[in-house]
């Protein structure tokens, strides 16, 4: 037995030393900014990290809200100096049964200030080794469709072609359309798509309009977005598109249920998806629907439909997806918060991104350790743009 015990290894111990080495120079930097904008805290309080007005990441129940209260950039003309963009396109006038959509980049940005962006399971932090910005809210055209699109497309196109990798807190799944067709335009070569969703999506139109069920036809009629390279997790239940299954059966898309996820397993479902959505591809987009997940896990959404993925089985799959393909972008989409039980699917939504850009920065394709720049924030070069395939 003691010879057994010797030979144990446990990740959380390993990473306890891989956390110890990352240097907290952002941290003592915001520190000192928090005090030298809010004033020094009153004279009876110890902890001199604490400044009189709120400029930082604590309290997390204080504060303006931003993404992991990252900074707020204003000027979007700068966004190309950063490595990561996040942004809401609060827009629900796509969906077909329940709204509420246009609440999510709110709700997630407000449960993100639980986080500091430290990881023991991958032993990242990202706050000192990812350059993020909030770039807030596309302004979106509540009664018009295809004005909203117009703005998302201009909105997202502007921050890849910058460089900075977009990360789009919708709204409901119709903006998936001008997200992918802003992001292929930046790709020299072909992009697939991995999308992870309870219903197909693939229908041409529903009630006479573009919705949240129509956008990867649209989507896969772009020149180089082939529907070859469209995979779609989780499809199933009672709630899809007959008109989209039969555009899938016609374009060639490729649809695993979530029964093949269970036979296959999440590791060989993803690389089986990655392979088919990365053949004669130069980059891969990310589109996560949260009703994916059983509503048992993620009640606050549109479309819920019962017997989902599991919150982990969702987690682990999107982080090998950012593990082996050439992300140029993500989505999270489909959280209505008026629909939510104590904020657990904007805190699903939250995790999601988060786990996406620490897998990203873990097998250096972005941050400090892709540009093998020195570990310390004094001696890091300035931030540049995202590592593109």
């Amino acid at each position: 037995m003691a010879e057994r015990d010797e030979e144990l290894t446990f990740a959380g111990t390993t990473n306890l030393d891989r956390l110890a080495e990352i240097p907290d120079d952002r941290h003592r930097q915001a520190i000192q900014r928090a005090i030298d904008l809010g004033l020094e805290a009153a004279d009876s309080v110890q902890d001199r990290t604490i400044s009189t007005f709120s400029r930082g990441y604590q309290p997390a129940f204080a504060g303006i809200n931003t993404f992991l209260k990252v900074p707020y950039l204003e000027d979007v003309h700068q966004v190309g100096g950063h490595e990561v963009a996040i942004v809401g396109a609060p827009f629900d006038m796509g969906t077909t049964f329940r709204p509420g959509a246009r609440w999510a980049p709110q709700a997630v940005r407000r449960i993100s200030a639980l986080y500091d962006g430290y990881n023991l399971d991958m032993a990242v932090d990202l706050f000192e080794e990812l350059d993020i910005v909030d770039l807030g809210d596309v302004f979106v055209i509540p009664s018009n469709i295809e004005k909203t699109f117009a703005q998302i497309d201009k909105a997202v196109d502007h921050i890849a072609s910058s460089g900075a990798f977009p990360v789009v807190i919708g709204g409901d799944h119709s903006i998936g359309y001008p997200d992918v067709k802003a992001v292929a335009r930046q790709v020299d070569g072909n992009v697939g798509i991995v999308h992870l969703d309870r219903h197909i999506d693939l229908a041409e139109r529903d009630m006479d309009e573009r919705m949240h069920t129509t956008q990867w036809f649209h989507a896969t009629r772009i020149p180089n977005i082939p529907s070859a390279n469209l995979v779609q997790i989780g499809i199933g239940g009672w709630a899809g598109k007959k008109a989209g299954m039969a555009v899938a059966r016609e374009r060639g898309t490729t649809v695993l249920t979530i029964g093949d996820v269970e036979r296959l397993g999440v590791e060989r479902a993803a690389e089986a998806a990655l392979e088919i959505a990365s053949r004669n591809t130069k980059a891969i987009f990310l589109s996560l629907d949260i009703d994916v997940v059983d509503p048992a896990n993620a009640p606050g959404t549109g479309t819920p439909e019962p017997g989902g993925l599991s919150s982990r089985e969702m987690l682990r799959f999107i982080s090998i997806v950012a593990r082996e393909a050439p992300l140029c972008g993500m989505e999270v989409v489909e959280v209505s918060p008026p629909y939510d039980s104590g904020d657990i699917t904007s805190l699903l939504a939250c995790r999601s991104i988060l786990d996406v850009l620490a897998v990203l920065v873990a097998e250096r394709k972005l941050g400090r350790r892709a540009r093998g720049a020195p570990q310390s924030a004094d001696q890091a070069p300035p931030s540049g743009s995202i590592r593109r395939p």
